[in-house]
């Protein structure tokens, strides 16, 4: 049964102006289970995804060769590296989780966190992670899980947070009332945390080194951002899972009633992502550097990208496939 909704009145920002969005070409690479939310690149250019259910998997670079590193039993979205080698996990519904690989597969994952001030994280999403293993988080929503998300846009309560967890495990909540903070990426001096926002079709900035900071935001992303990471170039790469949505942008500002008619629906009525590869570059002061967009049979709704070295691989909550295109040269 579906969770019930209490919309809240929106009104968007204003649509961006005409686009014109530089064409690309992807290559695709087939997975064997369905929803590769992330991708996070290792040293031999290998990419670990995690799945639908709960496998997390390793792609050779040239994508021939997929091995099963481990299952957390959950849904691994976000994936990030930790200093000592290990992987973080951020598990939907299981909350921080660690993978480490050089233990027998029965014994690789360890929880890492699992609930704030009592409360279990109903949607641990994304994370970035500094070189002594702060970690910086985000609980999208307190309202709806992984499998419900689309409720949250609808309702926009606004109930997610930003987190630091340092090594010594005290978590501190740095924002909260964020409309579903998703992607989570640090400033090249470590100094300012940036994030999307999907509900609010926003990059924000908090300044880190000064206490009780408010968060900025610094672009306005037309569409749905959903993973972000600070490229091996220094820019932040956004995923856009969605363009902007007509149907929803015209629901926000009017009556609930309306989003929880469309909430009833069955979910072939509700609206949908575009069939389209839509992924942005900005530089830290917002300015955007790449617009690109692309259309591929077996692979839409870009979830997470990762820029390394001259390649970004992109991963898809909405297909069983992983993509990759060249980094595009910045002028």
């Amino acid at each position: 049964m579906k969770s019930p909704i209490s919309p809240v009145r929106w009104t968007p920002p204003p649509a961006p102006p005409v686009r014109h969005p530089t064409n690309l070409d992807v290559e695709v690479v087939a997975l064997p289970g369905a929803g590769p939310e992330d991708t996070l690149i290792d040293a031999d250019g290998s990419v670990l995804t995690g799945l639908y259910d709960g496998r997390i998997l390793r792609v050779s670079a040239d994508g021939r060769t997929i091995s099963t590193l481990a299952d957390t039993g959950g849904r691994p979205l976000g994936l990030e590296w930790l200093p000592d080698g290990k992987v973080l996990i951020c598990d939907a519904n299981r909350g921080l989780l660690t993978l480490d690989p050089s233990l027998d597969a029965d014994h690789r994952i360890a929880t890492l966190l699992s609930e704030i001030d009592g409360r279990p994280m109903r949607f641990c999403n994304n994370a970035d992670v500094t070189e002594d293993g702060t970690i910086y988080f985000t609980d999208s929503s307190t309202r709806f899980g992984i499998d419900e998300w689309m409720a949250d846009l609808l309702e926009h309560s606004t109930t997610g947070s930003v987190y630091r967890r340092t090594p010594d495990g005290e978590v501190t909540r740095l924002v909260t009332g964020r409309g579903f903070p998703n992607g989570v990426a640090l400033s090249a001096d470590r100094r300012a945390l940036f994030w999307a926002e999907t509900a609010m079709y926003g990059l924000y900035k908090l300044d880190l080194t000064t206490d009780g900071a408010e968060p900025v935001q610094v672009a306005t992303i037309p569409g749905l951002p959903d993973n972000i990471a600070r490229g091996s170039d220094g820019l932040i790469w956004v995923a856009v899972g969605s363009p902007r949505n007509a149907v929803l942008d015209l629901l926000l500002p009017k009556h609930p009633a309306f989003r929880k008619l469309v909430w009833s629906l069955p979910d072939t009525l509700k609206p949908k992502a575009a069939d389209i590869i839509e992924i942005q570059a900005y530089d830290e002061t917002g300015a955007l550097v790449h617009d690109l967009r692309a259309k591929h049979p077996s692979f839409h709704m870009p979830t997470g990208v990762r820029e390394r070295d001259g390649k970004v691989w992109l991963g898809s909550i909405g297909t069983s496939s992983l993509a990759w295109f060249p980094t595009p040269d910045r002028s």
